[in-house]
């Protein structure tokens, strides 16, 4: 793992830190690749069941490391894109933790997550266009997914940012916090981790590939990927437990 990608378990909550603050947490080839082998890590290992991505020193991510790109370097991973993360993001669920400025590659990364918590302060936008650049890491085609199509064209066309309150008002933040975005994010991660582990990540796979099955085939496929959640160890474990009315013993399995 990479200086400029640290990790930390907690209670099965993987949190993934860029650490580059001196460069406001820019994207580079190193940061990337720490980014992808963490991401590796969380759907490898059983016992980590929620993943957390922030950045260190007050700042989630501004983007594309510029120094970088004018050597010639590129922040991408192959086969996880962008940050190695933005083209495959993992099955297990990913939070973002905004603290300060998600811009341009930054809110890219942030996109790419299931989940976002941000601090009060924090600020969104993908401004490549005051550069002669474009949102090319899933911004101009992830963002209409995510709020009003008018809205994320105004963004992408204005490069200008929004706040918190706003990323709220459209849906595009889950919670927004006034002290650290973090133990705001821990404090949703752990809610998830509590839950079946085999229903949350085939929960997970159906909200993000669904969008792209015709009326016809959407339960036929669903039932499909379902259909051994329902048959598994987990699924009597949450019965038993509710029945008993004690905390389940989940094993994925």
């Amino acid at each position: 793992m990479s200086e400029e990608v640290l990790t930390e378990v907690r209670d099965g909550v993987l949190v993934v830190t860029i650490n580059r603050p001196e460069a406001k947490n820019a994207m580079n080839k190193a940061a990337a690749e720490g980014i992808a082998a963490a991401m590796d890590r969380l759907d490898a290992e059983d016992d980590l069941r929620v993943g957390i991505l922030t950045g260190a020193g007050g700042t989630f991510c501004s983007g594309m490391d510029l120094k970088g790109f004018l050597r010639g370097e590129s922040p991408i991973v192959e086969g996880r894109g962008f940050g190695g993360v933005v083209q495959a993001p993992p099955a297990k669920p990913l939070i973002a933790a905004v603290d300060g400025y998600a811009l341009a590659g930054g809110l890219e990364l942030m996109i790419a997550c299931d989940l976002v918590v941000a601090n009060s302060g924090a600020k969104f936008g993908i401004p490549e266009v005051k550069r002669g650049l474009v949102a090319a890491a899933g911004g101009v085609m992830m963002l209409p997914d995510q709020i009003p199509e008018r809205i994320a064209m105004e963004l992408a066309l204005t490069g200008e940012f929004i706040d918190a309150a706003r990323g709220y008002e459209l849906g595009l933040i889950n919670r927004v916090t006034d002290g650290s975005a973090l133990d705001g994010a821990l404090e949703l991660a752990q809610t998830i981790a509590a839950n079946g582990p085999l229903a949350v990540r085939v929960s997970k796979q159906i909200m993000r590939q669904s969008r792209g099955w015709s009326m016809d085939e959407r339960y036929k496929r669903q039932t499909e990927l379902i259909a051994p959640v329902f048959v598994s160890e987990d699924a009597r474990e949450g019965a038993a437990a509710f029945a008993e009315k004690r905390a389940p013993n989940w094993k994925g399995k």
